[in-house]
């Protein structure tokens, strides 16, 4: 049974540990489509995460309803209803905008991100968990966003939200055009994967299996494969030891990261 997670975690874990963009690898043709800018990014965010926490909830609560051989098309269809009352309303409010985004707003449909969570969470978890974890989600699809277009506004056109940059100009340091271009875009967000990754790493060492008996052999990750090694070992006769050394093993496949042992005395006080 899977361990019941708290609403801070659910509303967190998008940020760094499941970033949807730099961790997860989804949303990236909008993510190097549309942050040419740090507007552009931060209203693709923004849309993404409207559609998202609303697509939770609907999908939660019609969740008993939907049947399960027809539920992907009747996730497509909420979701599709969703982005097209989203877009009428960037038409009458934000027409700028949604002319900057362009197609990228009816494509949010087949967002790998908003199907994904609908499947993964919003189809088992009540109403107010789905709209927590939609909102996490967003707002760490947001911050990459909104980053990498800031990254690009700067380095390639030399404004930061159409305001120029005073250490960039003409008799200083000149706007590098590439970083506005889709090689550019590319360029940076390599850059801000790799940051993420070893800030996940950091953060969120990964931690040994629960169920691991062997306290110096990785390999025996249940009861059942542990079993299994004792008695080809009986059946083969003696051979040599195959439990490495107490440091073969290094620190961060076997220690929790800061934020994981935050989690874990959580929820061992939770349990208490």
């Amino acid at each position: 049974m899977a361990k019941k997670r708290s609403a801070g975690y659910e509303l967190t874990k998008g940020i760094i540990k499941e970033n949807p963009l730099l961790i997860l690898m989804l949303g990236t043709c909008p993510a190097l489509a549309v942050t040419t800018s740090a507007m552009n990014g931060l209203g693709m965010g923004a849309a993404s995460t409207a559609v998202l926490v609303l697509s939770n909830v609907v999908i939660s609560l019609l969740r008993k309803v939907i049947p399960d051989k027809v539920r992907i098309p009747a996730y497509i269809t909420i979701i599709a209803s969703l982005v097209t009352i989203l877009q009428f309303l960037l038409q009458a409010y934000l027409p700028e905008l949604n002319a900057a985004l362009g197609i990228f707003i009816p494509l949010i449909t087949v967002n790998c991100i908003i199907l994904g969570r609908a499947e993964a969470f919003a189809n088992s978890h009540g109403v107010l968990m789905s709209a927590v974890d939609g909102l996490g989600m967003g707002v760490g699809f947001t911050l990459a966003l909104f980053f990498i277009g800031s990254l690009r506004e700067i380095l390639g056109f030399g404004t930061f939200f159409d305001v120029p940059m005073p250490w960039i100009s003409d008799g200083g340091l000149q706007p590098m055009i590439i970083f506005g271009l889709p090689a550019g875009g590319f360029a940076i967000f390599g850059i801000m994967v790799a940051i993420t990754q070893k800030l996940n790493k950091r953060f969120y060492a990964q931690k040994p299996q629960e169920t691991m008996d062997r306290e110096r052999y990785p390999g025996s990750i249940s009861v059942r494969t542990d079993a299994i090694f004792e008695t080809t070992e009986t059946v083969d006769g003696p051979r040599p030891a195959r439990t490495p050394a107490r440091d073969a093993v290094p620190a961060s496949l076997s220690e929790p990261g800061a934020l994981a042992k935050k989690e874990q005395a959580d929820a061992e006080s939770e349990d208490k």
